[in-house]
């Protein structure tokens, strides 16, 4: 699939950035890996672990659209993983959220059809289902641009499509790394906004996997969904420090007790498939229609039940302690 292909990624340098590279090093033969990020310091340390003859690193920001153009020429495909993705700072600086996860989607967008890139997919996450802050109301917009500009393409063979999935297991600034560094520092509890909160489960290397799978799936415009576990987070602390209390401290603001990744208002454009679900966008686009309940790798999908949502609270597939402590184990956090 990209083999002798060219790859571009936005912030390239983050955690899932790392992950997507070391993969598709491993298993294609690729012209060049672009990594675009606005990061000097973390693209030098990236560089000395990544050396490869393909690989390329450019400084720019998203926000900058005359350099994204420039950094995808020649591009075949682009992955769009740039983004402020701390709820407390997008609240405390709610243009800066803007200018890169909304402005910059579109300055993504723009740069790809100028550039007549063949497939973008955007990275997209559970909090803009049904958004209650500004991070995911910012990616709720992000996914309507990147589903929207399906139809603004006109004769470029562009086409874009969006992977929304949960917390990513000992990513920067998840739950994981946090309780370990409570633990290692002689903590006698660990923090639990609530009892009853859930959250969804992915490794780093599923969540690249995924993105891979969906580049063969894609016709454009699907929002891609995977069936993945959900973990209490009582459990999370059960499994990482049996010994140790908990101290219930209350929902933050802009937190849910559970994560939404198909809303029950999207439940008459979402298709269930054996391993993840499709949301069908909700506009018509100009081109010819498309029968996304069949993929292009000739997987079927069938529609779900009218209200159907699917959420961390009521997935049927939880992890129990012992399972989420041999999950860390097989991926080495």
């Amino acid at each position: 699939m990209l083999n002798g292909k060219s790859i571009l990624i936005t912030g390239g340098t983050g955690s899932f950035g790392k992950q997507f590279i070391k993969t598709i090093l491993a298993r294609y033969k690729l012209n060049r890996v672009v990594v675009y990020s606005r990061d000097e310091l973390k693209q030098f340390e990236m560089s000395q672990e990544f050396d490869a003859p393909e690989m390329r690193y450019f400084i720019g920001d998203v926000r900058d659209r005359d350099r994204l153009k420039q950094a995808m020429r020649g591009i075949d495909y682009v992955i769009h993983a740039a983004a402020l993705k701390q709820v407390p700072t997008a609240e405390y600086n709610p243009m800066e959220c803007i200018k890169t996860n909304v402005y910059g989607a579109e300055n993504v967008i723009m740069a790809s059809l100028d550039n007549n890139i063949e497939a973008v997919i955007a990275l997209s996450t559970d909090k803009a289902a049904n958004p209650i802050n500004l991070y995911g109301a910012s990616k709720l917009a992000s996914d309507k641009l990147f589903v929207a500009a399906n139809n603004i393409a006109g004769g470029h063979r562009t086409i874009f499509s969006v992977v929304r999935y949960g917390n990513v297991v000992g990513s920067r600034g998840s739950v994981v790394p946090f309780f370990k560094k409570l633990i290692s520092g002689g903590a006698n509890a660990l923090p639990i906004t609530d009892e009853r909160m859930t959250r969804f489960w992915i490794s780093l290397q599923q969540g690249v996997d995924f993105v891979l799978k969906n580049i063969k799936r894609m016709y454009g415009g699907e929002i891609f969904v995977p069936k993945i576990p959900s973990v209490k987070i009582v459990d999370l602390a059960a499994a990482m420090a049996p010994e140790l209390g908990i101290n219930i401290i209350g929902i933050r603001p802009g937190e849910k007790l559970h994560e939404v990744m198909c809303p029950a208002d999207d439940a008459h454009l979402t298709l269930e498939f054996h391993d993840h679900f499709v949301i069908r966008p909700s506009i018509r686009f100009t081109r010819s229609e498309v029968d996304y309940a069949r993929n292009k790798l000739d997987e079927q999908g069938l529609s779900v039940a009218p209200g159907f949502e699917y959420n961390s609270g009521n997935n049927p597939h939880f992890l129990t302690v012992e399972e989420i402590q041999r999950f860390h184990a097989e991926i080495g956090v």
